[in-house]
């Protein structure tokens, strides 16, 4: 894939995009929030979306077009030499989070085999689960600890999107997508329409979309829909600036931006659609369904699906349907984080053989723990998630550096047919500056750990995996190692080779 290649058509970063964007999160994360707290999530949701993801979006989008670099270069050149360092902490983030991302595709293809065996079986899984009420924890507990098969399953994984990548952007990449997207999204309007036919299936679409406006008053709520819409669409994670990198040179930016953000929403929105209701259909009552969305992103996808699903006729058809779209949306955000470090290494003039080679040992070394412990998968969910908002307000700085208005009217109207405002692109940098303060200070303040920073013994406790300490950390370091090599970054890539 040489640095000039383009995606052929505005559907083929628009594909890319949505395969960047649609992930575990939308079929896992989503349907729980909004079966938590209703519709009063829904247009918090929204406007979030508007207001936070959407202006990051736009200015990745610019930067990988305009720049035509990987996230260190083209955050070099947006805010200058002297902040280069951040462009490396954006990286390090997103790589972060793509070494444990990688093991999910692993896990998602794990049940989907599973459930394919449960198909022919002569015991079902209903009839396992009467005799060990336990099955499904045993099971996931084999899958996510110390399992060999999980570890091969995630070298596979990262082979198979080297595989893809080494095609290039148009072969690889784009022709990917154009199977995988669609194709999700045919699976899960196949699973909506299984779950809505079932008895009391309604009954979680009404709950969904149901209004409580006491929730308007819960902050918990409103950093609940902000941070959803932060990951789920990508926005801040550097993923939309090595996508745009290959973008053609007239492309339109707002238009562009906004179908992918908002086909990302649709799909959310179909998750929930499809889950929520076989959820509510299937619990005892209202409070049970409440009680297993309650239950976690993990223990809701790979313990509560199974066994909700195999208490209805054709259960196992549709734990099928549901794990083969989980794989497919893993794996299509799988490609652009293996693409975003390919893409920083072409910066430094390697070819492409090289690349490869270098980003599939890079992943299976560095997510080799994380498919091994998922202690250490959780530990890194907590450091890297809750990272992806330092990395937007990295963004956010260094458009503030560069200039908002110069930076609107120079990079996003260019070629732009859909015309935003100013004003509103100005005011949601500024307003989201504000916002990634608090969501950070709300985040490291939940207590998750019951020792956050020092242990009984006083010691900086930084091995514990819920614990602030060990989110500084580790952003210490990545920013501590980044600072000190900020010059030979920008002259290894900013400046042009």
């Amino acid at each position: 894939m040489s640095n000039t290649e383009n995606f052929s058509n505005r559907w083929g970063i628009i594909l890319a995009s949505l395969g960047m964007a649609i992930g575990a999160g939308n079929l896992w994360r989503f349907p729980r929030l909004a079966g938590q707290y209703g519709g009063a999530f829904i247009i918090l949701w929204i406007v979030f979306l508007f207001i936070w993801s959407i202006p990051l979006l736009l200015a990745e989008f610019s930067m990988g077009k305009n720049f035509r670099k990987g996230v260190i270069g083209s955050f070099a050149h947006l805010a200058g030499k002297r902040y280069t360092w951040m462009g490396f902490f954006i990286t390090l983030c997103t790589l972060g989070i793509a070494f444990y991302y990688s093991v999910v595709t692993a896990w998602s293809l794990r049940y989907l085999t599973f459930s394919v065996d449960q198909l022919f079986r002569d015991t079902s899984l209903l009839g396992q689960l009467a005799v060990q009420p336990n099955y499904m924890q045993d099971y996931w507990a084999e899958v996510s600890h110390g399992s060999i098969v999980t570890l091969v399953l995630y070298i596979g994984c990262v082979m198979a999107g080297v595989w893809v990548l080494s095609k290039g952007v148009q072969k690889g990449l784009e022709r990917t997508n154009k199977v995988l997207i669609p194709s999700l999204f045919v699976l899960l309007l196949v699973i909506v329409f299984v779950s809505l036919s079932m008895d009391g299936g309604v009954r979680g679409l009404e709950y969904m979309f149901a209004i409580d406006v006491n929730h308007f008053s819960n902050g918990k709520v409103w950093i609940e829909a902000l941070s959803q819409s932060a990951w789920s669409t990508g926005a801040g994670w550097g993923l939309m600036i090595t996508i745009s990198s290959y973008s053609r040179q007239k492309e339109d930016v707002a238009l562009n931006t906004f179908i992918g953000a908002l086909g990302n929403n649709t799909a959310s929105l179909v998750a929930g659609m499809a889950i929520l209701p076989a959820v509510f259909a299937l619990a005892s009552s209202e409070a049970d369904a409440i009680t297993y969305l309650q239950q976690g992103n993990q223990a809701l996808t790979f313990t509560v699906i199974p066994e909700l699903f195999a208490h209805v006729p054709g259960g196992g058809i549709l734990s099928v349907l549901f794990f083969a779209a989980l794989s497919m949306a893993a794996f299509s955000s799988l490609l652009p984080m293996l693409e975003l470090m390919g893409r920083n290494l072409q910066d430094l003039g390697l070819q492409r053989k090289q690349v490869m080679l270098w980003v599939a040992g890079f992943f299976i070394f560095f997510g080799f723990p994380s498919a091994y412990s998922l202690d250490f998968f959780n530990n890194q969910d907590w450091v890297w998630g809750l990272g992806l908002i330092l990395s937007g307000m990295f963004i956010l700085f260094g458009l503030a550096v560069f200039g908002l208005k110069r930076f609107k009217e120079t990079y996003i109207d260019e070629h732009s047919d859909l015309q935003i405002s100013t004003r509103y692109f100005q005011g949601a940098v500024v307003c989201n500056l504000v916002l990634g303060c608090v969501l950070i200070y709300w985040w490291m303040s939940q207590g998750f750990s019951s020792h956050p920073w020092w242990d009984d013994s006083g010691q900086w406790n930084m091995f514990d995996t819920y614990s602030n300490a060990s989110i500084i950390t580790q952003w210490g370091i990545v920013i501590l190692v980044g600072v000190v090599l900020n010059s030979f970054l920008y002259r290894k890539f900013a400046i042009k080779q």
